[in-house]
């Protein structure tokens, strides 16, 4: 009768890691790092359990090796969901330090970085009576790395990003946004964590626009409530490319503010080297960084993708030159190529040769040849 039961508990035992080596796949297929981890987790203790802990070690060793320094979420499985359309208001995502590489300027860089440091100070501040700095406004034009500065503080603290989701919290059911918002904190404040609040605007705005009804004070008032009882150990950032329109109360509630500007031509050169070079068959040369400025990071990685996609169809294997890129910085930026004379004179202030302009474009030498006299005639 026990040899039966010790079977049992064996087969029972087996059966439950083999769930959990098909939920690490299946994790792994999809992409869900925060599933692969867990259940790569539960896996090592259930080898040590049957008596396997050489291989729990290894997983144990792997899983450190790839810095997975990060908490586990046990605090926030229940996601809560607006009443009106029962979707779910926020997300909720580990990020691992190799999933953000940032191009920062000096200044921005040290900023961030001393708000990752001062988390580890939390001691030493409370013996001092101060307050932790964990409310964190960034402000500045879309798509110039907001979104990716969160991602990073939460990678480095190693927190939980909980992100809410502003297309399910605003409800058009009378007093439910304010509702959503304090739902959200309250699952914030479940588990230490990155809450990160995008388009701020849309819930902070001013609290004297004369079109706005009176449910948008009941709206700022609720997140300035929470603001102000939100815990230490965790760390607010908002994001808003209309820092304008935020109502003045809330500036107040932020002891860190920073401008997230368009990029100078030192990051857009970093950009380059480290993502945009990889990609293409030949060297960047200087006079290309005139073609990217202007542009922000987002642009410039939807450029990036837009060349690669051109080079393929032209059956370059997706390797690109000069002109791909030059070519999609000008689409991004003026929408048409009507302006025949106007872009060859980006492509040739962009490096490109008059003969690679001919053999791309079609046009005409004599024409490029035209237009590049004028272009020197002017310098």
């Amino acid at each position: 009768m026990l040899c039966l039961y010790t079977e049992c508990l064996a087969m029972n035992m087996e059966r439950a890691m083999q769930a959990e080596v098909l939920r690490i796949i299946e994790g792994g297929l999809t992409g869900d790092r925060t599933k692969v981890l867990n259940y790569a987790r539960t896996l090592a203790d259930n080898l040590e359990q049957s008596g396997d802990p050489r291989f729990a070690k290894r997983i144990r060793t792997t899983l450190a090796g790839k810095r997975f320094n990060v908490a586990t979420l046990d605090g926030l499985s229940s996601k809560p969901v607006d009443q009106e359309s029962r979707m779910e208001i926020v997300d909720v995502e580990i990020v691992l330090p190799e999933d953000v590489d940032l191009i920062l300027s000096d200044f921005l860089r040290n900023e961030i970085d001393g708000v990752v440091a001062m988390r580890g100070k939390r001691d030493i501040l409370a013996r001092h009576g101060m307050d932790a700095q964990n409310y964190l406004l960034l402000y500045g034009p879309p798509g110039c790395g907001k979104t990716s500065i969160a991602r990073y503080i939460a990678a480095q603290t190693g927190l939980p990003l909980v992100t809410a989701r502003l297309d399910s919290l605003v409800s058009s059911l009378l007093g439910s946004t304010a509702k959503n918002i304090r739902k959200v904190f309250d699952y914030a404040a479940k588990q230490e964590c990155v809450l990160f609040l995008d388009e701020f605007d849309v819930v902070a705005k001013r609290r004297d626009d004369e079109n706005e009804l009176g449910e948008l004070k009941r709206v700022v008032n609720s997140l300035l409530q929470n603001i102000d009882s939100f815990g230490e150990g965790s760390i607010l950032i908002a994001a808003t490319n209309h820092q304008d329109l935020l109502d003045p109360a809330v500036w107040r509630r932020f002891n860190k503010v920073i401008e997230v500007p368009m990029p100078a031509n030192g990051e857009l050169e970093a950009y380059a080297q480290r993502f945009i070079q990889p990609c293409m068959s030949t060297r960047i040369k200087p006079k290309l960084y005139s073609a990217l400025g202007g542009l922000s990071f987002s642009d410039l990685s939807t450029a990036t993708k837009n060349a690669f996609y051109s080079a393929t169809l032209e059956g370059l294997d997706g390797m690109f030159t000069a002109y791909h890129l030059a070519r999609e910085t000008y689409l991004l930026k003026h929408h048409r190529l009507d302006d025949q004379e106007g872009f060859i004179r980006y492509l040739i202030d962009a490096g490109c040769t008059l003969r690679e302009i001919h053999e791309r474009t079609s046009i005409s030498m004599r024409r490029i040849q035209t237009v590049s006299r004028a272009a020197r005639s002017e310098e």
